[in-house]
Parts: structure tokens; C-alpha cells; sequence
């Protein structure tokens, strides 16, 4: 009955997994996510040789480990794409209980690695930081909250996850991580402009945000200090922002050639913060096009998928998890190029880093999971149906 009513496609039993998750996953996202891991593996091979060298290190030691890190986020990433909705759900909320739990704890038994700023829990072997994890587990909290206040006789949700992300916010801000903080922030604007907020309320929290950075500014010298250095008309060449603002400005078009940058020797996060910077350099403005593109491509085919989406929490989910996945993207980049004050934040998937690169790929799996082709997902098979009648 219920194929008669919505047109669903016929599915025979015993249908194996794997050509079924084929058929229904979006494979130019999948083959775009790709392509940016592996340009992060080209860019790494040119930017972490200098640091390691520095550290007494085999030259390739950070391309080995992205590589390596690399195939554990394909992992999880393949994992998760094959959960359905509801599974990503459960699984989302249970681990942002446990990804706030390790925020709380952060500064009683982090540590800052020399950086100013405590964000990390020291493994030994590895070092983990609880904020890129929190991100894709927090879209998933927030929207089941938000989808759930839209049901007759639901809790108040959308009330709830404003105080969840004042919480949250309030804890990265400690760290302090403004950049993550501001991240989160927009992630519940989107998805709460998108559940259908009055114009008021966002207009209301936008003031808060400026009033909370006023705040920050007067109270926190490193916040102080990115703002300052932002605003100073006259940039220091010798400072991170002027290494990589020249590099761009050298490699012109075509790029110095491979292997010929030098803002490498120069930049102590070269292979992480400032990674589009070797690639300007050495590349050109051609290749950082390209992963422009390939940025752009995963986020205007998810939204396209998701518009189509007629369940409340799998559109708000999915449009949280894309549009924090490309604004971190616009971030690092507007960053180097001076658009932005520094952030301290990676490019998801071409900058090293174990953390980032893991939790990346679970936000993509979660996010391919939702946009995957599914019987009766699509709002316009109701609509289609409703005009027919």
C-alpha cells in the first residue's frame, strides 16, 4: 500500500549491500572527497619535509601518518555512509554526550602542546582534540531537537538546543577556540533558519555573537592580539599571515613550479593552517581553483539532494553537517588570503592532522548517509503525487 500511495521502487529481498550502496550513494561527492585527500597528500609531500627536519624526523613522517590517518577516515567515512537515518541519529547523540564530556574536562586534564590554547588530550602516541569530533555529533543533536519540537505534542526542542549551544560555545571560548565557538554558532543558525526562525531571533543572536566577540576582545589577549594584527593596515612580513600572503602573491597563476616554495622553510604550520598557501605557491591560482571547485561541488550537490528530502531531521542534519563543512573551508582559506582574522583552523581533508581528518570523515559519511538515494525520501514523490490527483 504504502508503494501504491508514494511510487516507491520495488526492492527485492536479499538485495546485497554493497551494489545497493553503490546505486544510491552520491559518487561525484565521494569521488570529489577523494580527490581533495589526495591533493592534501601532493601538498604534504612539498610542506612537511622542512618541519620534520626541524623535529630530527624522517622527511616524509607527516605524509606516512596522513596517509595513515587518512585510511582510518575513509574507514569510518564507507562505515557510516551504509547507516540509515536513524541509526545516524542514535549513534550522533550518544556521541555528543561523550564528545561534551571531553570538552568539559578539557582543561583539567588537556594540554596546549606550547600553542597558548588547551585543546588537547595527549595520548602519548597520538594527540585528540575533542572539538572536531564535537562538531559533526553536535549537527546531529541539535537537529534531532529541533525536527522533534516540529512533531504535535513535542518537546520544546528548538529552546533546548539554543541553551545546548550557548553551553557549548561558552566552553570552546575558554579553550579559548573562537574559530570552533563561531562555527558551531552558525551551524545552529542554518539549521534553525532552515526549520523556519523568525527573522527576530536570528537577528537577536547575531547581536549576541557581536557582543560576545566585543567581550572577548576586551577580556582576551589572544583574541585581542588576531584582531589587532587583522586590522593593521600595515602587515608584518615576518609574521605567519605575511609569510603566506606573500607565497600566494609569488606563485601568480602557473606557480613557481613543484618542489620550488619556500614559505614552507618559513611557516611553522605550513602543512596544517596554511596549507592552501604551498599550494598557491608552488601550484598556482589553477590549483587552488580546483579545490575551490572540488569544495564547491560536495556542498551545491548535497543541498541539491537535500532540498529534495522530505524527512524533517535528515534535511536539517544534512544541511548543518554541509554548511559547517564548507564555511570551515572558506574560513582557512579567507584566512590566508587576509579576508579573515586568523583562526587556528584546518582545510578539511587536505590539511594534516589526525583529529581533523577522522572527524572530517565521519561528517561526510553522516552527510552521504542522508543524501543517499532512498524509497519514498524524496518530497517531491508527495508533491508529484498531490499534482496527479
Amino acid at each position: 500500500m504504502t508503494e501504491m500511495v508514494y511510487g516507491a521502487a520495488p526492492r527485492q529481498d536479499g538485495d546485497p549491500i554493497l551494489p545497493r550502496w553503490w546505486r544510491t550513494i552520491d559518487k561525484w561527492s565521494v569521488s570529489a572527497i577523494l580527490l581533495l585527500f589526495g591533493i592534501g597528500i601532493l601538498l604534504g609531500l612539498a610542506a612537511s619535509p622542512p618541519l620534520a627536519e626541524r623535529n630530527g624526523l624522517a622527511p616524509f613522517y607527516y605524509v606516512e601518518r596522513q596517509i595513515v590517518f587518512g585510511a582510518l577516515a575513509f574507514a569510518v567515512m564507507f562505515v557510516t555512509t551504509m547507516m540509515q537515518p536513524t541509526l545516524v541519529r542514535r549513534l550522533g547523540v550518544i556521541g555528543f554526550l561523550a564528545a561534551f564530556v571531553a570538552l568539559v574536562l578539557l582543561p583539567v586534564l588537556g594540554t596546549d602542546f606550547g600553542k597558548g590554547a588547551v585543546r588537547w588530550y595527549s595520548l602519548g602516541f597520538a594527540s585528540f582534540q575533542p572539538s572536531e569530533f564535537l562538531k559533526p555529533v553536535y549537527v546531529i543533536t541539535m537537529a534531532w531537537l529541533i525536527a522533534a519540537s516540529q512533531e504535535i505534542g513535542g518537546p520544546p526542542g528548538k529552546s533546548m538546543s539554543l541553551g545546548l549551544t550557548v553551553v557549548v560555545v561558552l566552553f570552546l571560548a575558554m579553550q579559548p577556540d573562537f574559530g570552533q565557538a563561531a562555527l558551531v554558532l552558525f551551524g545552529w543558525v542554518v539549521m534553525y533558519f532552515v526549520a523556519g526562525a523568525p527573522i527576530l531571533l536570528i537577528v537577536g543572536v547575531a547581536g549576541l555573537a557581536v557582543a560576545g566577540g566585543s567581550f572577548a576582545y576586551e577580556h582576551s589577549a589572544h583574541f585581542a592580539r588576531r584582531i589587532d594584527g587583522f586590522l593593521n593596515p600595515d602587515l608584518d612580513p615576518t609574521t605567519q599571515l605575511g609569510y603566506a600572503t606573500n607565497a600566494i602573491r609569488e606563485g601568480g597563476v602557473f606557480g613557481v613550479g613543484v618542489g620550488e616554495g619556500v614559505v614552507k622553510w618559513s611557516l611553522p604550520d605550513a602543512h596544517t593552517d596554511f596549507i592552501i598557501a604551498v599550494a598557491a605557491e608552488e601550484y598556482g591560482l589553477i590549483l587552488v581553483l580546483i579545490i575551490i571547485a572540488l569544495y564547491a561541488l560536495v556542498v551545491v550537490r548535497s543541498f541539491l539532494r537535500l532540498i529534495r528530502e522530505r524527512d524533517t531531521f535528515t534535511r536539517l542534519a544534512g544541511t548543518g553537517l554541509v554548511a559547517m563543512f564548507g564555511v570551515q573551508a572558506l574560513i582557512n582559506m579567507g584566512v590566508a588570503v587576509r579576508l579573515l582574522p586568523a583562526k587556528g583552523m584546518t582545510l578539511p581533508f587536505v590539511s594534516y592532522g589526525g583529529s581533523s581528518l577522522v572527524a572530517t570523515g565521519l561528517a561526510l559519511g553522516m552527510l552521504l548517509a542522508f543524501t543517499r538515494a532512498r524509497p519514498q525520501g524524496r518530497i517531491n514523490d508527495i508533491l508529484g503525487h498531490g499534482r496527479g490527483r
